[in-house]
């Protein structure tokens, strides 16, 4: 199964493609990031910039068709602290939907905190290590407490990068004074809580987000590491940290942009940066921090993960999106599975059987068989109406795949598998154009004839075959069992498929003796030869009579 994680930050947007191991591990297969600075003078509940969103849907855009690309099948995706806050926050992801068709969500910052820490655990955490881990956003930073995945201990605080860089950076390169008051605006936020947190005791602390990656990276080069080194797992000194944020105070913008290690687009921000890690590490009295690059788009895989493990396991057993979405429909509504599929195997055979006569391609051949396996789910309902009841869940039952008149499609044909066929008064029926209404009628009439053909539950016929005789067509049953209801439902229901093939219909049953592992009783074998002749009686009415054919009677 494959599944896109997207994350709308207040400073950038990430996307990650990963693939979902048998094990519940997962891969990423492909990753985007692009620095929009949605937050930029939106925060603390001022507006989204119409520059700010244009520049997010455009990259969302691009997510999108790169998700598409790979064939995710989920998208999941979330806005963090800038959206959260804005007075125009909604309107910003209702926008989302409507130009991209993702459906993101603002979560709030607990929530984030929690995301953040299981994906920090999972990346370079133990079952069993007490960690504090970090994450320093443009608008929020998080900080999280616990052993493993277990959060005991979370919260977010309104001290993101480029909401500090706003209120206190504003000289280049910073002022003493300026500094001092950051910092000091640090404590009165932090302060409580991380003592706390130095109280509760740690073993370590891990850092995460593109802030602690970038200073990290800059402390490495300082201390005559490559600085593009991959950061997971990289263990800086605290003092390392301390020793970058002196640099990068002391620079103005045109040398941090030249810092290794350091991105550029990050340099205006980075010195609020280095003041906000360092000062939260030094409170922690850590000696170390561990690096660590997944964050919240991980966090959200291992959520998804966790939360659809059954759908996970259905993906393996069905890796056909569509073919699966009917599946759990019919699974959520009880289905009869070896009947349903019993009834699919007959109408494909059907359907192979005339296409000489229906001219159908293997698009609708699909719609018939998925309509098979869902003809019944109305009996979760209620068994009387039940064919109305399948209708309505099968267009109601968040189909994923398919276009919403193929779901229309598959709705009517499982409708008329009993009792009344197409009417243009019916519902949805009226809807569709001549060629649809065609279409319907016949595979409908395929269904009937199929569902008779299993009217014990028995799945006693092993394969059927049609013969074009000239006045009538002789559709032979190869049987494994005793097949007296079905050549007594076919008699009941055949009409609609005589006029698929716009001649009379006669079944035969023969005993399949080939069929390994099913063999039949003595007192429900199957004679070798039964006919049954289909004929009508008064001008408008149909009876099927079973007749028995002199040749084959069955023995006293």
């Amino acid at each position: 199964m494959r599944l896109a994680a997207i994350d709308i930050g207040t400073n950038s947007l990430h996307m990650i493609v990963v693939r979902v191991r048998p094990d519940f591990s997962f891969e990423v297969i492909d990753r985007e990031k692009e620095m929009v600075r949605l937050g930029a003078g939106g925060l603390d509940g001022r507006a989204l910039t119409p520059e700010a969103m244009l520049s997010a849907l455009r990259v969302l855009s691009k997510f999108k068709r790169l998700a598409d690309s790979h064939g995710v099948e989920e998208v999941v995706a979330v806005a963090t602290s800038a959206v959260r806050e804005a007075d125009n926050g909604a309107e910003f992801l209702r926008g989302i939907w409507q130009e991209t068709g993702i459906r993101a969500r603002a979560i709030s910052g607990t929530e984030e905190a929690r995301l953040i820490h299981l994906a920090a655990s999972y990346g370079v955490g133990s079952p069993t290590d007490v960690a504090v881990v970090i994450d320093i956003g443009g608008g929020s930073v998080e900080i999280t407490r616990g052993p493993g995945a277990t959060l005991e201990q979370g919260q977010s605080f309104k001290l993101g990068v480029i909401r500090l860089t706003e209120r206190f950076v504003k000289s280049d390169p910073i002022t003493t004074r300026e500094e001092r008051k950051l910092v000091r605006h640090i404590d009165d936020e932090l302060g409580a809580y991380l003592e706390s947190l130095t109280k509760a005791t740690f073993r370590r602390v891990i850092g995460t987000s593109g802030t602690a990656l970038s200073i990290g990276a800059v402390a490495l080069g300082q201390d005559g590491r490559a600085s593009d080194a991959p950061m997971r797992n990289q263990r800086i000194p605290v003092k390392s940290i301390h020793r970058a944020r002196k640099q990068l105070v002391e620079m103005p913008l045109e040398q941090r942009l030249k810092v290794p290690g350091l991105e550029p687009r990050r340099a205006d921000i980075a010195v609020a940066g280095a003041i906000l890690l360092d000062t939260i590490l030094r409170r922690l009295d850590a000696t170390e921090i561990t690096l660590c690059d997944l964050s919240l788009r991980e966090g959200l895989v291992l959520d998804y993960i966790a939360r659809h493990r059954k759908q996970i396991i259905q993906a393996d057993r069905y890796p056909d999106v569509r073919r699966r979405s009917v599946i759990e429909l019919a699974e959520r509504c009880n289905y009869a599975a070896a009947h349903s599929s019993q009834i699919a195997r007959i109408s494909g055979w059907l359907f192979d059987s005339t296409r000489a006569t229906h001219g159908l391609t293997d698009r609708e051949r699909e719609w018939l068989e998925y309509a098979a396996i869902l003809h019944d789910v109305g009996v979760h309902i209620s068994y009387e109406g039940h064919h109305k009841h399948s209708y309505y869940l099968i267009r109601n039952g968040d189909l994923r795949g398919f276009e919403p008149d193929e779901i229309e499609m598959i709705a009517l044909i499982a409708r008329y598998h009993r009792r009344a066929t197409p009417k243009t008064r019916h519902d949805g029926f009226v809807d569709l154009g001549r060629q649809q209404r065609a279409t319907v009628r016949t595979l409908a009439a395929i269904l009937r004839l199929a569902e008779s053909l299993d009217r014990s539950h028995a799945q006693s016929l092993t394969g059927v075959t049609l013969h074009d005789r000239g006045d009538d067509a002789l559709l032979q049953l190869k049987a494994a069992g005793d097949v007296e209801l079905e050549l007594w439902s076919a008699s009941r229901h055949a009409e609609p498929f005589e006029g698929v093939i716009g001649k009379p219909l006669r079944v035969e049953a023969v005993r399949d003796t080939s069929a390994a592992g099913r063999p039949a009783s003595s007192d429900q074998a199957t004679p070798n030869r039964r006919r049954i002749e289909l004929v009508r009686i008064g001008p408008d009415r149909r009876r099927g009579a079973a007749r028995a054919d002199p040749s084959s009677a069955r023995s006293k």
